[in-house]
Order: structure tokens, then C-alpha cells, then sequence
């Protein structure tokens, strides 16, 4: 029903029309706080008369259970919110707040101090924080206020839960796959080194290396795919006779790829290529290429579940990466 200006009710028309203050018909309709019976009465019979709708917002931030999340995310630049990684994590997100009134925003978190995560502690729209490349020096400086409304999509700890990909267990599997395939002097181009995902995979190649009596040709890397075309070259320099070389991200994998083709290297019949991740462009590629599955849809849905339905999650639940085998490796 609308007023006779032809508005939709407000508060204040309930209010006026039971003859009590706001504050009262805001307590009487958020069902907090205390209101006598008569004018609990007045008010109820104020609304149902002018069909007066509560803003769930509005009603949210009153409880202080807040609106939206907060996707959080850990990088050395503004830069990484353009990673095709964090728009999956932001869109999952937004789908699954969709049905709980939940909205989504998203922060740059930077390596160096800032006061980006107090300043989101503070926010009382917020409702809980998705944070994504997370460290330990990160959940270190978490605010205490932000404490049980925290999902980590990365390292956890005690009160934050975690949510993750097996890197190490789906590295293993490409890098399996690579020496049965009959490759025996990998190089690996590694992601950043602050981030723990990155150990993990170096671990598992240093690992298979050591029990395959393989050298070690590590490159460091940092997700782009400027930095794999340059560690292609930098691999066929140092290493020439290099067969595979395994690319912890397909960004990173698919400038492995322009790299040799620049060189004149061809793939995979001098070097295999592989990465890890399988976003949709490692299909369509030529050759299409040799990764391992992220289900990073999934990974974001959960934690962003966890943070609509306040509910307390195990500390570490993992995903697995299966190998997806193409023309590349």
C-alpha cells in the first residue's frame, strides 16, 4: 500500500499513524528492544494498514549482522583484482549471497602494513570477509572484531577455516604425468613466494626430482603470462636441452607457449608444456594445453556459504585437482 502522497510507506508513517517516536516502531518492528504492549499493538496495526515493507538492509545493519561480503584480496599491486582467479571468486561469491540479501565488495589487500583490514573491520555493512591469497603475517594482523567472520580461501588457522585447492596433489599428478610421457629434465616456472600455494607445488616437483634422480631447474614466477614468456627464454638459455617445462598458473603456461613459439621451439614435440588451473582458454589454445582442474567456483561458493550462514566450518577443507591431459604434454 502507498501513502496518499502515492509513496511506498516508511517507518515514520508507521510511526506517526501509531502515535509512538521511530525509535519505538523500529524496535516493535525489528522485534528488539522493549515497547509496551499497547504500543506494540498500535504499531503492528500502523503497519499491516499501510502495508509497510521493512528494508532488509536497513534492518541487517540495525541487527549489525550486515549487508554485503567482503572479498578481501592479498597482492603486491591493485593489479591482482584484475586476475581472472579473482573475478571467479567475486562472482561465486555474489551468487551465492544473492538468495541471503547479501551483496558483494571487493578490497586490494597489500603486502606491506596497511590499514585496509581495519578499515573493513569497522564497515558495520560488512557480514563477513572472504580473504584470498592469504599468508600467515595476514592472519596474524586480522582484527579481533573480524575474528569468526573471516573464511579463507588459502593458509586458515584456528578460528579462521580454510578453503583450498590441493596444488600439491595436482602438481604431482602433471608432473607424473609429464615423466611417464618419457620427459626427463622438467623445469618448473614457480608462482610468487610469499604466497604458500607457491612451496607447495615447488615441493612436490623438488620432491619427484629427488626420487627420480631428475635435475632441479626451477624459475620463479608470479601468475603472469609475461613472466612465462620470459622464463621459456630464460629455460632454452640456460638449459637447452629442457623437454617440459610445468607453469604453476595457465596464464603463466600459455606465455611458456608464445615463448618457445617465438624461439621457434615446437610444442610438444621438442618441449611439453603444462600448467595448472584449467581456465577456459587452456582448451582453445594450439596446442591446447596439459593442466590440472581448480575448482575455484566451488572453493569461493563454500567459504562465501559458510560466511551468509555464520555457521562454523572445519578448519581446512580441501578440493582436489584432477590432471586434464591435451595435445601440449
Amino acid at each position: 500500500m502507498t501513502t496518499r502522497a502515492g509513496r511506498p510507506a516508511t517507518l515514520e508513517d508507521v510511526a506517526r499513524l501509531a502515535g509512538v517516536s521511530r525509535s519505538t516502531a523500529s524496535r516493535v518492528i525489528a522485534g528488539t528492544g522493549f515497547a509496551s504492549t499497547a504500543a506494540r499493538s498500535r504499531v503492528t496495526a500502523a503497519a499491516d494498514q499501510l502495508g509497510y515493507v521493512p528494508d532488509p538492509a536497513a534492518r541487517a545493519l540495525v541487527r549489525g549482522a550486515g549487508v554485503r561480503l567482503a572479498v578481501a584480496v592479498c597482492g603486491e599491486s591493485q593489479a591482482v583484482l584484475d586476475d581472472p582467479y579473482v573475478e571467479q571468486v567475486v562472482a561465486n561469491a555474489a551468487r551465492v549471497g544473492g538468495p541471503y540479501g547479501l551483496g558483494v565488495s571487493l578490497h586490494w589487500l597489500p603486502l606491506a602494513g596497511s590499514n585496509a583490514l581495519h578499515r573493513i573491520a569497522e564497515d558495520r555493512g560488512v557480514r563477513g570477509v572472504v580473504l584470498v591469497n592469504t599468508t600467515e603475517p595476514l592472519l596474524a594482523a586480522l582484527p579481533r572484531s573480524l575474528r569468526g567472520r573471516v573464511a579463507s580461501l588459502g593458509v586458515g588457522s584456528a578460528d579462521v577455516p580454510s578453503f583450498d585447492v590441493d596444488n600439491g596433489g595436482g602438481a604431482t599428478q602433471v608432473l607424473h604425468h609429464l615423466y611417464a610421457s618419457g620427459r626427463r629434465r622438467i623445469a618448473m616456472v614457480a608462482g610468487p613466494r610469499w604466497l604458500p600455494c607457491t612451496d607447495r607445488s615447488a615441493r612436490a616437483y623438488q620432491r619427484l626430482s629427488r626420487d627420480a634422480g631428475l635435475p632441479v631447474r626451477l624459475l620463479p614466477g608470479d601468475f603472469t603470462a609475461e613472466r612465462g614468456r620470459a622464463a621459456a627464454r630464460e629455460a632454452m638459455r640456460r638449459w637447452p636441452d629442457t623437454d617440459a617445462i610445468f607453469a604453476v598458473s595457465d596464464p603463466t603456461a600459455l606465455g611458456v607457449l608464445a615463448g618457445l613459439r617465438g624461439h621457434g621451439v615446437e610444442v610438444p614435440g621438442d618441449v611439453a608444456v603444462a600448467g595448472f588451473d584449467d581456465i577456459p582458454l587452456a582448451a582453445l589454445t594450439a596446442p591446447a594445453l596439459t593442466t590440472a582442474s581448480h575448482p575455484v567456483g566451488r572453493i569461493a561458493a563454500a567459504a562465501a556459504t559458510a560466511l551468509a550462514e555464520g555457521a562454523r566450518a572445519a578448519p581446512i577443507t580441501s578440493f582436489p585437482s584432477v590432471l586434464i591431459p591435451r595435445e601440449s604434454a
